[in-house]
């Protein structure tokens, strides 16, 4: 069980004196990080300030590899399989961009799938020839997976997951859609942008191939960081699109050799500071065991999804059978942005997940934009009560 007082006083951004009587529900979006990244990120800052980004950075080699060993540990996988990058996105499409295609290839998609990946995925299908292809939702709103079964074929190259998206509390059946991918030898890349940090994540278990996620979401690390899990004995057969001398070697007037491992989907320059912090929150959440803060998440997007439907007018929107700690509404006669706005004016923060964003998912349910209230474990039921009563004065 989590010490609530120690994690409220480890968060500035709950601490007396922080932003006054803040409701914080955006940690889908970019959550509040514990003192323990923001006291990583600047020391480091300053310490560039003092003798310089080379060997400050020399300084902390060990603690840099250790962000990998940390990321592995939470998501059971090998530290030489692990990419840092500055975003999600810019993992997600350092690997697809390296997946040969060739016409006839088919790419996979779900319905809830990310805007990013939608666009490069049909980006990629207008060069190459490939066709990207929709997997149905089942009637709760998941990937149906007698669908999919009927889908896949030997010409399926790469099937795209996303674990839950950004526009509600659905929770995808990975290791279940992933078995039937890899039966018909199709790759598969899973986006748990909005699940590491607040669900529970075994690359191993569930046999993707590669994995992307960011930092500032549920990890509570800066922006500007990220990474990407790539299967062992993929990470050294790929290349990627770009190189640089941190992901390839030089090896001769017209030679280069691949890095070994995933830092061949790596630059050499790159933010320390912030990789720093990203480590930082990571042992922070192993730290505090990963288990209870997925319970303590899950605890309050429960009590969100009893509280919000009893307020005339109030839908909520989830789908799926599985939650996460994501939940998303409606107010009749208020438009999204307007609900937000006037939540933000009594000092609660949540944001709006818009159509543009999952497009075929928002389409398919006839809804523009929805509110997005994202509780971690640092908020407390009191704040949840202020929210909901909030909303309830709309």
């Amino acid at each position: 069980m989590l010490d609530h007082d120690r994690v409220r006083a480890d968060t500035p951004g709950c601490a007396p004196g922080a932003e006054p009587g803040q409701v914080f529900l955006d940690s889908a979006g970019s959550s509040l990080p514990p003192r323990v990244v923001l006291d990583t990120v600047i020391a480091h800052l300053r310490r560039e300030s003092e003798i310089g980004g080379y060997r400050a950075a020399n300084e902390r080699l060990d603690d840099l590899a250790d962000v990998k060993t940390a990321i592995g540990a939470l998501i059971n996988a090998a530290p030489a399989s692990i990419a840092l990058s500055d975003s999600a996105s810019r993992s997600w499409a350092d690997f697809f961009y390296a997946i040969p295609l060739a016409p006839g290839d088919r790419i996979l998609i779900s319905e809830a799938d990310y805007a990013s990946n939608a666009i490069a995925a049909l980006q990629r299908a207008r060069a190459s020839g490939a066709t990207v292809e929709t997997i149905p939702s089942d009637h709760t709103g998941q990937i149906d997976l007698d669908a999919l079964t009927a889908l896949v074929d030997e010409r399926v190259r790469l099937v795209s997951l996303l674990h839950v998206p950004t526009n509600g509390g659905l929770v995808n059946p990975v290791a279940e859609a992933t078995r039937i991918a890899r039966s018909v030898g199709a790759l598969v890349l899973l986006d748990a942008c909005q699940s590491t940090g607040q669900l529970p994540i075994d690359v191993t278990a569930w046999d993707v191939d590669a994995l992307s996620a960011t930092g500032r979401k549920w990890l509570r690390g800066p922006r500007g960081t990220g990474f990407l899990y790539v299967r062992p004995e993929l990470a050294t057969s790929l290349e990627p699109q770009r190189l640089d001398l941190h992901s390839a070697q030089w090896s001769g007037p017209d030679e280069y050799r691949l890095a070994p491992d995933a830092s061949r989907f790596e630059f050499w320059e790159c933010d320390v500071a912030a990789r720093l912090g990203l480590g930082a929150a990571v042992r922070y959440l192993l730290e505090l065991g990963p288990e209870n803060v997925y319970a303590a998440v899950a605890e309050r997007s429960a009590y969100l999804r009893k509280a919000l439907p009893e307020i005339p007018g109030v839908t909520v929107r989830d789908i799926g059978i599985r939650h996460s700690g994501t939940v998303s509404f409606t107010v009749d006669g208020h438009e999204p942005i307007a609900v937000r706005d006037r939540l933000a004016e009594r000092d609660i923060t949540v944001t709006v997940s818009h159509a543009g964003s999952t497009l075929l998912d928002m389409t398919a349910r006839g809804l523009a934009s929805v509110v997005r209230a994202s509780a971690h474990y640092f908020v407390s039921f009191a704040e949840l009560d202020r929210f909901v009563a909030a909303v309830a004065d709309l």
